[in-house]
């Protein structure tokens, strides 16, 4: 059968041509909308300009076929091969092409929106100016291709493979990019504001100059890959893998970046305002300035020296830790969970409810904040539940009573103002805090509030001080309270407590 020949059978009716043999042959601009040609062979067919709507070409041979300008909307192209073949400015759009091979085809400026391409193999592909908007590219393979200025919004490209493949310019607001292999992908200056790439493998992946602006970045892999001038803002770091990146003055401002490595990374002239630096790995790095300003306008700069910029992204946050001498039980769980939340009521220091350890001897009830500074007011908060509480609060103020200006004399002068200041900054904030009530009733049948406490301050420069001890914490105390030595320590909490020292608690200060 010849093109004639089919043109004529389609005419007066005919729609099944499946498994014709018709290469080289010439149907340029031909109506065959709706044809059966599944499993046909046209390879090297001319059909350029041709009404291809709704057709079957599952299984179809296309190899170097001239499809350019064709219509091929909601066209079923299931496992057909269209190697080399030309679609360029093709009409797509709703097709079905899953599993099909369209290795190193020409697709530039063809329209493939809500097309149907998972599995499809579109190695070295050209796809310039594609319009891939809501296509389905799952597990599809762009090893290669190339998808310059490409418009790919909302497309989904979970689990696809873009190794080397060149995306530069591209817009791909709202891509499904979530575990996707995209190894050395060039995706310069491409818009990905919002996409997924949870999971992604970005490694020595060219991101300079992307917009990643509330994109989802948790747990992708981006070491060696170079984000100069990157926008990053509001995007998701958590547990991100960026070591040995290149983010020279990219913009992370309020990124979450919680857990993530940076280690032997660059990050100097990043803008980093609403950055928390804590639980951050980050050795090795290499900066030597920051822009904290709001507005990423370098109007706060910070400069460094290699050590000042690994202590200052490596800190951990600021912990107040109170140990208990027993283990929690349920009931006393409980009420110390109403305590709290009737603390938190009263006070704004905490952020967020305690994490609680319990092991065969102790429990350790921990408070994560947001600064040093707000360590000793934390603390003065968080030990009320306790009978400790009053020898604590006391420890608080004495320590505080001992940041003046005479005991900072050997100090830098900058320094010991900037101690002094700070005195007077906690000791206003402890004053504040001095009306807090508990205005809750421990009941006498918990005796875990009654137990021996040492209270620790970690501070955000891996810095530990124990703030107070009860000299019976750590002691063997089987059946306290009822034991002989409890009538001593309910009596007087005081009894035989250690002074801070003075040049422990400054030392302590001096890392803030």
């Amino acid at each position: 059968m010849d093109a004639d020949e089919l043109l004529l059978k389609y005419e007066s009716g005919t729609r099944d041509f499946s498994a014709i043999l018709l290469c080289e042959a010439n149907l340029s601009r031909a109506n065959l909308s709706q044809a059966n040609l599944s499993q046909a062979i046209l390879s090297i067919t001319n059909l350029s300009g041709a009404n291809l709507s709704e057709v079957n070409l599952n299984q179809a041979k296309l190899n170097v076929a001239r499809l350019s300008g064709a219509n091929l909307t909601r066209a079923s192209l299931d496992d057909a091969i269209l190697n080399v073949a030309n679609l360029i400015r093709a009409d797509l759009r709703e097709a079905s092409l899953m599993n099909a091979s369209l290795i190193r085809a020409e697709l530039m400026r063809s329209d493939l929106s809500h097309a149907l391409l998972m599995g499809a193999n579109l190695s070295e592909a050209d796809l310039r100016e594609a319009t891939l908007r809501q296509a389905n590219l799952e597990q599809v393979n762009l090893n290669g291709a190339n998808l310059t200025d490409a418009v790919l919004i909302n497309c989904n490209l979970e689990r696809a493979s873009l190794h080397r493949a060149c995306v530069t310019k591209a817009d791909l607001r709202g891509a499904n990019l979530s575990n996707s292999e995209l190894r050395q992908i060039n995706l310069s200056k491409s818009n990905l504001s919002g996409a997924d790439l949870r999971g992604a493998n970005l490694r020595w992946a060219n991101l300079n100059g992307a917009n990643l602006s509330g994109a989802n970045l948790e747990q992708a892999r981006l070491s060696g890959a170079s984000l100069c001038g990157a926008n990053l803002t509001g995007a998701n770091l958590m547990n991100a893998i960026l070591i040995h990146a290149d983010l020279t003055q990219a913009n992370l401002i309020n990124a979450d970046c919680t857990g993530a490595d940076f280690t032997g990374s660059s990050l100097t002239g990043s803008k980093l305002y609403g950055v928390s630096r804590f639980d951050l790995k980050a050795e090795e790095i290499s900066c030597d300035w920051i822009d904290l300003s709001f507005l990423g306008d370098s109007s706060q700069i910070q400069r460094f020296n290699p050590k000042e910029a690994n202590k200052f992204f490596n800190a951990t946050f600021p912990t107040v830790e109170i140990n208990v001498d027993t283990r929690l039980g349920f009931e006393a769980y409980t009420i110390l969970a109403k305590i709290y939340d009737h603390l938190q009521q009263q006070s704004s220091l905490f952020k967020q409810p305690p994490t609680i350890e319990v092991n065969s001897r102790r429990t350790v009830i921990s408070f994560k904040i947001e600064s040093n500074e707000q360590l000793l007011s934390v603390a003065y908060v968080a030990i009320l539940p306790f009978r400790d509480a009053a020898a604590t609060q006391n420890a608080i103020e004495t320590a505080i009573k001992k940041l003046t200006p005479e005991t900072c004399s050997q100090l830098p002068v900058n320094l010991s103002n900037r101690i002094v200041q700070l005195g007077v900054e906690i000791a206003q904030q402890i004053r504040s805090l001095s009306d807090i009530q508990l205005n809750l009733e421990i009941e006498p049948s918990t005796p875990f509030f009654i137990y021996p406490t040492r209270t620790l301050l970690k501070s955000s420069s891996h810095q530990h001080l124990i703030l107070y001890s009860h000299s019976y914490f750590g002691r063997s105390l089987e059946s306290f309270p009822n034991s002989s030595d409890s009538s001593e320590y309910l009596n007087n909490p005081y009894f035989n407590s250690k002074l801070l020292d003075t040049e422990t608690f400054l030392n302590f200060i001096k890392g803030f």
